[in-house]
């Protein structure tokens, strides 16, 4: 769990440093970091699916056709979920929640504890991220290191809002991304490679992940929630291609 571990330890640096600084980043820098953040986020999403795909140029064409299959479905089934509609249900409640704070708010440590927990644990990255670790060996952190760099700068502006009660927030991104890559590298991982399935997930995460670059960098607005249940849609059309 590298990924889960780096995203953890990210939120805890920036918490700490917002304690220690006390100031914000300034929009410059602000703006910086958020186009180094998504060319990151590019690349390694490209990257995975790049090497989640193989064969003649037939077989990448039919490759990259159930990828495009598994998105356009799975963004049916997230619609049909509400899937986006929850997400922004708990932005919105998060939002009103650091609008109303106050310095001698005698519950500032719960509501900054829960209003990260809930952010950091439904942002569509992690769930990709911890699904991704779990399918591949050696495991692919990367989407998960760069979700705690960008969960460690929200930190330093939460802690000045919360203080100490945003660092509790790592356990529950623990728990939840670890979880995740435990059980699908324990459980799912084992199926999916014995019928030759995982590179058909990766392939459709890989998009996934570049999706959430295109967000990072206000090129495309995408309800990234709905688009979740293409990692298990992903599978099913692979195996029913054949």
């Amino acid at each position: 769990m590298i990924g889960t571990i780096l995203n953890a330890s990210g939120i805890l640096i920036g918490g700490i440093a917002g304690l220690v600084r006390r100031k914000p980043l300034s929009a410059a820098n602000e703006s910086y970091s958020r186009v180094i953040l998504g060319a990151l986020t590019v690349f390694y999403g490209l990257r995975l699916t790049w090497i989640s795909v193989s064969g003649s140029l037939m077989e990448i064409l039919k490759q990259l056709t159930i990828v495009v299959l598994a998105m356009i479905v799975g963004k049916l089934a997230g619609r049909a979920l509400a899937l986006q509609k929850m997400s922004n249900r708990v932005g919105q409640r998060a939002s009103e929640i650091m609008n109303s704070a106050r310095p001698d708010d005698p519950d500032r440590f719960n509501k900054g504890f829960k209003t990260c927990a809930a952010l950091f644990c439904a942002a569509p990255l992690g769930i990709l991220g911890s699904t991704q670790e779990g399918l591949t060996l050696p495991e692919y952190f990367y989407p998960l290191a760069i979700k705690g760099v960008m969960d460690g700068l929200a930190s330093m502006s939460f802690v000045t809002l919360f203080g100490r009660g945003v660092l509790l927030a790592v356990v529950p991104v623990m728990a939840f991304q670890g979880s995740i890559t435990l059980i699908v590298g324990r459980v799912f991982e084992p199926i999916l490679t014995q019928h030759h399935l995982v590179d058909a997930v990766n392939a459709a995460g890989g998009m996934l992940v570049f999706c959430v670059a295109l967000v990072m960098l206000g090129l495309k607005r995408i309800e990234l929630a709905d688009y979740l249940p293409s990692l298990v849609a992903a599978p099913l059309i692979a195996w029913l291609w054949r």
